[in-house]
């Protein structure tokens, strides 16, 4: 009987066939753990501002994850896909390596769309990389100024830890 070498054998595939299924694999893979790490996510923004208070602390300034009905922290008006564009965009406003330069969105199916501005150096907080930001949404009901804070964990997405509208002046 001859030996196989694992590199020659092929085995029943064609060629071609072994690297689809190796791409399949790590999809899968990705699409997986992707899942599993984000699955303990949470968002949070201000309420005191929505029933007239101000001058909280940032433990006063959250509240708990949107639900499905409302997927983003900024305004409840922006949908999935709206909060996904203005998401990516204030990922690179808010990129400690980058220019500080303000980062436009839009969706042309909603006709919705904004833009982030950096209103502050990074920092540290809770071994997080944090930033300050100033965010304006042009929704249905009108322009909507914003001004708030987003953090991630090292290699992680930003995500908004506290949110009001913007004072006078900001």
């Amino acid at each position: 009987m001859r030996g196989l070498s694992p590199v020659k054998y092929r085995g029943n595939l064609t060629r071609g066939e072994g690297a689809r299924s190796i791409r399949k694999l790590l999809l899968i893979l990705c699409v997986s753990g992707s899942a599993l790490a984000t699955a303990g996510c949470s968002i949070t923004f201000p309420m005191g501002s929505l029933l007239g208070e101000s001058d909280k602390s940032d433990a006063d300034m959250t509240a708990a994850l949107p639900s499905a009905d409302q997927p983003s922290p900024l305004s409840p008006e922006l949908t999935a896909e709206d909060w996904r564009r203005a998401k990516a965009a204030m990922a690179i406003a808010l990129d400690p390596v980058g220019n500080g330069a303000s980062a436009p969105w839009a969706n042309p199916e909603t006709t919705l769309r904004g833009e982030f501005v950096p209103a502050s150096q990074p920092f540290v907080k809770n071994d997080q990389i944090c930033r300050d930001f100033l965010a304006e949404l042009v929704l249905q009901t009108g322009t909507q100024k914003l001004q708030g804070t987003a953090c991630r964990p090292s290699g992680g997405e930003w995500s908004v830890v506290a949110v009001e509208p913007r004072k006078k002046g900001a």
